[in-house]
């Protein structure tokens, strides 16, 4: 049983279990727009492409050999009646408005992952329906019925379980053990079904490609890896991966008390009618709310969206988002929903132009947040700490502020590791394994940044050195620290010698010998008359402070 706290077979992991969802998917979804807007005939072979290569294709068109991934020209080699359309994610989104509000009349509380997919949670609309079963048969026939598209519904629990249920049109029965057998044999390609926004894809693409030349081609694989092993070797993209592959939710769950959502509003004055006059209100207001998050320190996974006409109808639509959402990111949300709105496509026209925009950040919580300790929730300065740096990574870029991850090493410079602060906090070495040459204990208090020079003397004046079998040339009788001040480091104590009343060591220590950056070192302990004790490295021929005793 691996002692990893994401462990599938762990114990302790039991009561993190994933929120139960719902999906509903409309395949080729890219494609069915473009029908809806009777920019090509249903009958034809239809790909959509992003200027590098295909990313959508119709069943007429794989019939004929076409697939994902292809470059244009080898698609009409292969399909030469084959209509091309370039991608628009203004298109797929004012096209699926309709689909969108008909779905809100079977359940509500629903949110649009992207153009094409609805998730909702699925305990309160199956219990509404029926059962999941009732709820599924439920969506299904309504889309089909007021819209006339034709969709997939999947129940399981945890994000990617339930989109990849709902690419299988099955639901999947509750349970840790019942979702890690569903999950564990499908290919890692798969992680990108979870994913919404362009950039997310793209580095999840390329994480997949690596796995796969790693030899982890399925979910079970990367999901028995150890945490440990998976934020050395991947990341923060690696280890989100791998919680989606082990059943769980993108975020870990956060027992802690909400925070208050975030919101911006504006009056459009003059009323908009067009969605490009109102997407210019809408960038401000979305740079407002992005800008309103950093200086709170928070970071949002739902996005709503509110309208008011001069009539004095509302209209309402949440989409959920991906990780820490930019201004940009937001925009793109806002424009494609008022596109939806305001360009004809939708069942509820507005039937007045547009006088006031409400943007809202939902489920908001602290960047960063971790689980709350035994003790109950973080005091009140954590809190604000955590928004001061944040804020300070706004000014100074992500790696402006960054924290210690204690991890194994056989020195006390490489027993800790500075992460960015906002990512997963997980060591890239164990702390239990062993650790040959390991510096004995106790570890000094005070690991200077950078390590600072010094000279050690024996009682005849000359350097003391440490030959390849790691006999000491002789005892130490000083220890010259006058260069000290090119380290740049103040050790809090007089420049120039120091006698020294009693020492230990020296430790030798070969690292990865078998390697172009293998590194050799000694460490010795020595206590001044005058000074704190330190601890010397000796490498290169010259020695090194790589810490200082209280």
């Amino acid at each position: 049983m691996s002692s990893d706290p994401a462990d599938p077979a762990d114990p302790a992991a039991a009561p993190r279990q994933a929120v139960r969802r719902a999906v509903l998917w409309v395949p080729d979804w890219p494609v069915a727009a473009a029908v809806a807007e009777g920019l090509v005939d249903p009958q034809h072979p239809v790909a959509v492409h992003d200027g590098r290569g295909v990313v959508v294709t119709s069943a007429a068109a794989r019939a004929a050999g076409v697939r994902r991934g292809m470059r244009r020209r080898t698609a009409q080699q292969l399909c030469p009646e084959l209509v091309l359309l370039a991608v628009d994610p203004v298109r797929d989104a004012r096209a699926f408005e309709p689909l969108v509000q008909a779905v809100e009349t079977v359940a509500a509380g629903i949110e649009v992952a992207r153009p094409g997919m609805v998730v909702m949670t699925a305990r309160g609309p199956a219990r509404h329906a029926g059962s999941e079963e009732a709820l599924a048969e439920a969506l299904v026939g309504t889309l089909a019925a007021e819209t006339g598209a034709e969709c997939q519904v999947g129940v399981a629990d945890g994000t990617l379980a339930a989109v990849l249920a709902a690419r299988t049109a099955e639901i999947v029965a509750p349970g840790r053990a019942t979702t890690t057998a569903f999950l564990a044999p499908q290919d890692v390609g798969v992680l990108t079904h979870a994913v919404s926004s362009r950039q997310v894809r793209a580095e999840v693409d390329e994480l997949v490609d690596l796995l796969r030349r790693l030899g982890l081609r399925t979910l079970g694989a990367l999901a028995s890896v150890p945490q440990a092993d998976v934020a050395a070797r991947f990341g923060s993209v690696g280890l989100t991966a791998q919680r989606l592959a082990r059943g769980l939710d993108v975020r870990p769950h956060v027992a802690r008390r909400p925070e208050q959502d975030v919101m911006a509003a504006a009056e459009l004055d003059p009323p908009a009618e067009r969605a490009d006059v109102a997407a210019f209100a809408a960038r401000a207001l979305a740079e407002q709310l992005a800008d309103r998050m950093l200086r709170r320190g928070v970071v949002c996974a739902r996005l709503q969206v509110q309208a008011r006409t001069a009539a004095g109808s509302s209209l309402l639509r949440t989409w959920s988002l991906d990780g820490a959402p930019t201004a940009a990111e937001l925009t793109d949300r806002v424009r494609w929903q008022l596109e939806g709105w305001l360009a004809g496509r939708s069942g509820q026209a507005p039937a007045a132009p547009l006088t006031h925009l409400e943007l809202t950040a939902q489920e908001v919580s602290p960047a960063g947040a971790v689980q709350d300790g035994l003790w109950g929730r973080a005091r009140r300065g954590q809190a604000q700490a955590g928004r001061a740096a944040l804020r300070v990574q706004g000014l100074l870029g992500a790696e402006g502020v960054l924290v210690p991850v204690l991890q194994g090493g056989r020195d006390p410079r490489s027993t800790a590791r500075l992460v960015v602060w906002g990512d997963e906090p997980a060591p890239t070495r164990r702390t239990d394994a062993p650790w040959p040459g390991q510096v004995p204990t106790p570890s000094p208090a005070t690991v200077p940044a950078e390590p600072v020079l010094a000279q050690v003397i024996d009682a005849e004046g000359r350097g003391v050195r440490v030959d390849a079998r790691g006999q000491i040339s002789a005892p130490p009788d000083r220890v010259d620290l006058t260069r000290r001040a090119e380290g740049a480091v103040d050790l809090s104590w007089p420049v120039g010698e120091q006698q020294v009343v009693g020492w230990a060591g020296p430790w030798p220590v070969a690292e990865r010998w078998w390697a172009s950056d293998r590194r050799r070192r000694a460490y010795l302990q020595v206590a001044l008359s005058a000074a704190p004790a330190l601890l010397l490295a000796l490498e290169d021929g010259a020695w090194w402070v790589e810490g200082v005793y209280d």
